[in-house]
């Protein structure tokens, strides 16, 4: 008998950071030991726990029984708790502006299921998140890439972006700082992006600000701060900024400036009750991430700024590599300017894992053409581990040249 067939949308969805580890798992399984630098997880690298806090905080909730289905939009004292803190960053939130999902991947999907339909587009930054590309196509839409200047810091090419603009781009992207390369947008650029989608009355802007606690040019601004005319979804959570990503919980914050969101709002809340809830001993980590000290994040971040400058530095004396240095987020995306690779990223990073056992992920997993000829490092690794993977890299470049 004939294979029951898949659906077309499920067989398209590719998820490079997660492909890639496929041969690496098959080589560990022959007793290889893998140098690890693909995946955006801090709990996968030594020397950036969980706060002990925060999971005090969940544990006693378990302890407390805490354990059974909790409100769809979120636990109340959570809710307040994110309003109060994006309130710090510059805009009037309010608890009943924010919806805990679980994860910020829960969170697009939601909106995406919300705002689009067949002929709608999403604009979205080339190289981006990969969620960003396979989603939109389940409902109907499709993604259309604008441009990060490669040359230049990867900013935001503005004129790309109005270029592609119109009455059916829904939802306008800005990932800051971006995943994969690092860069963080600046207020003016901001500015320059909102004044293109008021342009278009149906567009709104995703406000992907999951690594804002990790910048290191102390410029980052919330989108939603500087919005008073268009709609804004700011998506953020405990994943990256407070090390927590298995607990699965991130939430989006809607920033309603001229009233235009209640259907949409409406549509998003009827989604979030037919899911349930997001888990509720995980919000009350959450919880007490935000509300405690938070005196550790300091003491995180140098961490993450060293182990940054370190590979900025190899990098520099490696014949073959280029780099421009990330602003933010914990991930560089090195191009590969050996002739032999420039073209062919996705076999350099299954040729360096076979034969180095060194697991990167290819930049055109992030965008076919955008992120062609890069790879995306995760920087977390100690710098004995980051030195040997820089050491192996050379060796391989060097041997293939």
């Amino acid at each position: 008998m004939s294979d029951i067939p898949v659906n077309e949308r499920a067989a398209r969805i590719e998820y490079a950071i997660r492909d890639v580890v496929v041969p690496a798992t098959a080589l560990e399984a022959e007793g290889h030991e893998i140098l690890k630098l693909n995946i955006g997880d801090p709990i996968a690298y030594p020397g950036l726990p969980t706060p002990e806090h925060m999971i005090r905080a969940f544990q006693e909730s378990l302890a407390r029984g805490e354990t059974g289905y909790s409100p769809s939009y979120g636990l109340p004292v959570l809710r307040s708790a994110i309003a109060k803190d994006e309130c710090g960053k510059g805009w009037n939130c309010t608890s009943d502006d924010v919806y805990v999902c679980t994860g910020v991947t829960e969170a697009l999907q939601i909106i995406f299921a919300a705002t689009l339909g067949a002929g709608t587009k999403v604009l979205a930054p080339g190289p981006h998140y990969p969620p960003y590309m396979a989603y939109p196509q389940l409902y109907g839409a499709e993604t259309i890439e604008y441009s990060l200047d490669s040359e230049d810091g990867w900013k935001v090419d503005i004129d790309d972006i109005d270029s592609k603009m119109d009455e059916n781009v829904r939802l306008l992207v800005l990932i800051n700082p971006n995943n994969p390369t690092g860069n963080v947008a600046s207020a003016a650029e901001i500015d320059q992006l909102i004044s293109i989608a008021e342009k278009w009355p149906n567009c709104m802007i995703i406000a992907d600000e999951i690594y804002d606690g990790l910048d290191f040019t102390n410029t980052h601004s919330s989108v939603a701060s500087r919005s008073k005319t268009v709609p804004i979804f700011t998506l953020n959570g405990v994943s990256k900024v407070y090390y927590a990503p298995g607990w699965r919980i991130g939430y989006m914050a809607l920033h309603d400036p001229t009233h235009r969101l209640s259907a949409v709002r409406d549509g998003i809340e009827r989604l979030l009750r037919a899911r349930l809830c997001a888990s509720t001993p995980a919000q009350m980590g959450y919880l007490a991430g935000l509300e405690q000290s938070k005196d550790w994040m300091g003491g995180y971040s140098q961490k993450v700024r060293e182990q940054r400058d370190l590979c900025i530095e190899r990098i520099s004396r490696i014949e073959g590599l280029d780099v421009q240095i990330p602003g933010g987020a914990f991930y560089m995306f090195v191009r590969l300017t050996d002739p032999k690779w420039a073209n062919n990223d996705k076999q350099f990073v299954l040729d360096l894992l076979h034969e180095e056992h060194v697991l990167l992920v290819h930049g055109s997993g992030f965008s076919a053409q955008k992120g062609l000829g890069h790879f995306r490092l995760v920087y977390l690794a100690n710098s004995d581990v980051l030195n040997e993977a820089f050491d192996r890299i050379e060796r391989f470049l060097l041997r293939n040249r």
